[in-house]
């Protein structure tokens, strides 16, 4: 009994060790970050304050994580790894089952879950802000996992076609007065175009490389963006887009508006609802169309390219065809994104396409498991969600001061996120895959069994 009190002494201690070194390296980390902070005084001065009772509570947040982690949860896992294998529980294999269906069954739903949750009037934040926003960035990660994911090729630059799409869609409306659906493919495909025109410069190129290739494709588009005043606007951006109509019913106060031809009260809840269901639609058709070409010889061949190059020039594969039609197709789904983006909101500026955007996807597609469909939705949801849920936390104002604005954190936090993720799951959400083609039985994947994790 006393060797064991002494053992949970020494363990105790050794925990109040390591949290006093994680409370040191937090207190250095955040002192600059939330411990300063500049304000403009009435004399238009900048001075420097401080934030010691925040910095402490985020330190103190730290020092207890680590402590209970070094005490409880890495014994508990050590022990756990010794353990035999066991077979998966039947719950597990439930889950598995009815996961897909509740969740199309659910975001099919969520507009009526929403308004019989808040109300027609209370609905509509919700429907925008979480259901709208969350697939939009749905809909990105699925476009670039075929990208990253699938024919493993690195593209930091992929806001690039988001904007090509945005533009496209804004100009030729405002200008030849076009509907958005005769432009939503046009939209694509023009972004298709610049895919395949990056494409080329690259196809030679691998890792670091194409990485700092595509990274410069996607600022070259912003700064294209910004100076060609003539015809994008530069900063001031394109406002005054025209949105999609319900069968040519638009969504306006007026006589023939859609609230007026049926009989209803004029609320942005129905228009938030019917671009729900367009960007939902839209989700579905890019889900669909990437696991369907998963099982062609197109999607093997991206596969094959993701895990050996040479070996996959050895087997007869045209490496060349193969990367120009990944780049094609992620661009292609961007486009469409793009469109909806500038409809959705009747405007548009190179503000909305900075490099943020495509490292907050490409997190999406790494955090969610890359190759993996639903590990992409759930990192979004959590990502974006996420984002969102923190735009409600005013009660934080009572507790850390009426200055204190919880979504500039949000990058601190997803920074957490991610670095969690490299220490317990690195290969994502989801790390397990179905084989796009199976001898006599589908059998999942581990993910481990696949080059870097991909697939």
């Amino acid at each position: 009994m006393r060797a064991g009190a002494t053992g949970a002494r020494a363990t105790a201690f050794d925990a109040l060790g390591d949290a006093a070194r994680t409370a040191l390296i937090t207190f250095g980390l955040l002192l600059p970050l939330i411990g300063f902070q500049t304000v403009t005084n009435i004399r238009d001065e900048l001075v420097l304050t401080t934030r010691w009772p925040l910095l402490a509570v985020f330190v103190a947040i730290a020092a207890a994580g680590r402590f209970v982690y070094s005490f409880a949860l890495a014994p508990w896992f050590a022990q756990r790894a010794l353990r035999p294998a066991q077979a998966a529980p039947v719950w597990r294999d439930n889950l598995r089952k009815w996961f897909v269906p509740f969740a199309i069954a659910f975001v099919l739903a969520y507009p009526t879950i929403a308004i019989a949750a808040a109300g027609l009037r209370g609905a509509g934040k919700w429907i925008d802000n979480f259901g709208i926003q969350i697939l939009i960035y749905v809909m990105l990660g699925w476009g670039l996992n075929i990208v990253v994911g699938l024919a493993g090729l690195l593209d930091l630059g992929y806001v690039a076609f988001y904007a090509v799409g945005a533009y496209s869609y804004a100009l030729l409306a405002k200008t030849f007065g076009l509907a958005f659906w005769i432009l939503l493919p046009l939209a694509g495909i023009l972004a298709s175009f610049w895919g395949i025109l990056l494409g080329f410069p690259v196809l030679r190129l691998r890792g670091d490389y194409l990485a700092i290739v595509t990274l410069a494709f996607g600022e070259i588009i912003r700064l294209v963006l910004i100076n060609w005043v003539a015809l994008t606007n530069g900063y001031a951006g394109i406002s005054g887009i025209p949105r999609p109509t319900f069968f040519g019913i638009p969504f306006n106060a007026g006589d023939n508006g859609f609230a007026a031809v049926f009989g209803l009260e004029n609320l942005p809840v129905y228009r938030l609802t019917f671009f729900y269901y367009i960007i939902l639609t839209l989700a579905f058709i890019t889900c669909l169309v990437t696991m369907r070409l998963r099982r062609l010889p197109i999607g093997r061949a991206w596969e094959a390219l993701r895990e050996d190059e040479i070996a996959c020039r050895s087997l007869g594969i045209n490496t060349t065809n193969t990367k120009l039609t990944a780049f094609a197709m992620g661009a292609m789904f961007a486009g469409f994104a793009g469109s909806f983006f500038a409809a959705r909101l009747t405007f548009i500026s190179p503000e909305s396409f900075t490099f943020l955007e495509s490292a907050t996807i490409l997190s999406i597609v790494v955090l969610g498991g890359m190759g993996s469909q639903i590990g992409v939705a759930l990192a979004a949801i959590l990502l974006i969600g996420g984002t969102e849920i923190m735009r409600q936390l005013d009660f934080l104002k009572q507790i850390f001061g009426s200055t204190f604005d919880p979504t500039q954190y949000r990058m601190l936090l997803v920074g957490l996120a991610m670095v969690l993720m490299m220490i317990w799951r690195p290969r994502g959400l989801i790390t397990t895959r179905t084989p796009s083609v199976f001898l006599k039985e589908r059998k999942s994947i581990a993910v481990d069994l696949v080059k870097e994790g991909r697939g």
